[in-house]
């Protein structure tokens, strides 16, 4: 799946959770999705945690 097509199923789930359940479904939509690209980020080596925190 290209970037183009997941932001589109990103954007689908995000206006479908404004529509039915409210602004607050949408936030929860919106941090469970942020979480899942983090975790997506690190688990594909990407997103390095060692590296963002300070000593």
């Amino acid at each position: 799946m290209n970037a183009a097509t997941t932001g589109l199923v990103a954007g689908m789930a995000l206006g479908f959770a404004a529509y039915f359940g409210g602004f607050w479904a949408f936030l929860l939509v919106l941090f469970l999705g942020a979480v899942g690209l983090a975790a997506g980020l690190v688990l594909r080596g990407d997103f390095d945690l060692h590296g963002r925190r300070r000593r």
